[in-house]
């Protein structure tokens, strides 16, 4: 039986009895007819794939819902809640986008800057060619999906980029890169002229209302930490990278990310120049089948079927490149639209997933990498039925 198949079948079930209640208070987090369905939903994800916790957190229509398996950590048996710290892996790469947006929001950067304009070693190289726009949605050229491991410091990072060859014209391919949005955030940090985890910690997150998320996690929150656990059933948590901050670095609460959720659904929320930065992630710039690729967004037309949905996020997207076709009318999705992103670390598997015309969003974390086509088929299953609640 497929991974799709194990997953659907305990879905299939949840949906019969799936009905929406408020969530009152973090002792009322899931009300018992929500929480018998989406147990039917999450719990075989645990069992299956031997995942020790997981935090699931929807929004509808502004509305909050909480759902906590499992442990934080198996030495500890430390319960899983809404503000205990996962690992977000990738999805880090929509709060770099998201500040790069508010760093050309403020006038200190345009998508159209070429890397050498901030970064003077690197004029006249392949990569200068190359627009920030491409840095942010994969297409610079061929980049790799991850450094070398002699780049080690920022001194081998600039000269990586110095000596890079493309394989590729910019914009012809998408080629999913940790150095390619990890150079976008970089150079977002340059021109504001201050640390990036700094801009994303003391800046970015409190603008957006997040007060428990971190790049690094002070020490009165390791309590609150959540261990990973890897393919070995070993704790582990991520390891220090070359622009891992921009990349694979926040860790962050199902509280903290549902509220992102919702300032993404609603962007008229929030304050301008934050309220543009949010929106610019949302505008999608290249398409690749059905999925067209925004700032850290992947964008879909919604709704969308599962095997589609899966398609995008299959190992060929991630690990391949793939022709490119610019989208001409460059605006907000007008239609309903579902933006996406995977994220992963050795410890740590996540999955986020909403769609702003239906006001309906769902976070998954957990603390262990498990299959992307499991999360990815429980979370659509709970954003139909959402949907369904939606007029």
């Amino acid at each position: 039986m497929t991974v799709i198949a194990r997953v659907v079948r305990p879905l299939a079930l949840a949906i019969v009895s799936f009905c929406l209640l408020p969530v009152a208070s973090e002792a009322a987090d899931s009300p018992s007819k929500i929480t018998a369905a989406m147990d039917r939903v999450f719990r075989p994800l645990l069992k299956e794939h031997d995942v020790p916790g997981i935090a699931v957190a929807a929004t509808a229509q502004g509305q909050q819902y909480f759902f906590n398996y499992g442990v934080a950590s198996k030495e500890s048996s430390r319960p899983v809640t809404r503000d205990t710290l996962f690992e977000i892996g990738s999805v880090s790469k929509t709060f770099t986008a998201t500040l790069a947006s508010y760093a050309q929001a403020l006038g200190k950067i345009s998508l159209d800057d070429h890397p050498g304009k901030y970064m003077p070693q690197l004029q006249g190289s392949a990569i200068d060619q190359a627009s920030l726009l491409n840095l942010g949605t994969y297409t610079a050229g061929g980049l790799l999906l991850q450094f070398p491991n002699d780049v080690t410091n920022t001194t081998d990072m600039t000269a990586y980029f110095r000596e890079w060859k493309s394989s590729a014209s910019p914009g012809a391919q998408r080629r999913y890169s940790n150095p390619s949005v990890g150079l976008f955030g970089h150079i977002a940090s340059l021109a504001m002229n201050r640390d990036f985890a700094d801009l994303i910690e003391n800046e970015l997150f409190p603008k957006l209302g997040l007060s428990r998320s971190y790049i690094r996690v002070p020490a009165a929150e390791m309590g609150s930490y959540a261990w990973g656990y890897d393919k070995q059933n070993k704790p582990i948590r991520v390891s220090p990278g070359v622009l891992d901050a921009e990349t694979y670095g926040v860790k962050s609460t199902a509280a903290d990310m549902i509220r992102f959720v919702e300032a993404n659904i609603r962007p008229e929320s929030l304050e301008a120049p934050i309220r543009r930065a949010v929106e610019s992630t949302q505008i999608g710039y290249f398409r690749i089948g059905e999925m067209v690729q925004g700032l850290g967004w992947e964008l879909y037309p919604y709704p969308i079927a599962l095997d589609r949905l899966l398609s995008g996020n299959s190992s060929t997207m991630i690990l391949n490149a793939n022709a490119t076709t610019e989208v001409s009318t460059l605006q907000t999705p007008s239609e309903p639209t579902l933006f996406n992103k995977t994220g992963s670390t050795n410890g740590f598997g996540t999955y986020v997933a909403f769609v702003p015309e239906k006001r309906i969003g769902v976070v998954l974390l957990a603390n262990k990498n498990f299959p992307i086509p499991a999360r990815i088929t429980a979370v659509h299953a709970v954003l139909e039925q959402l949907s369904s609640e939606v007029p």
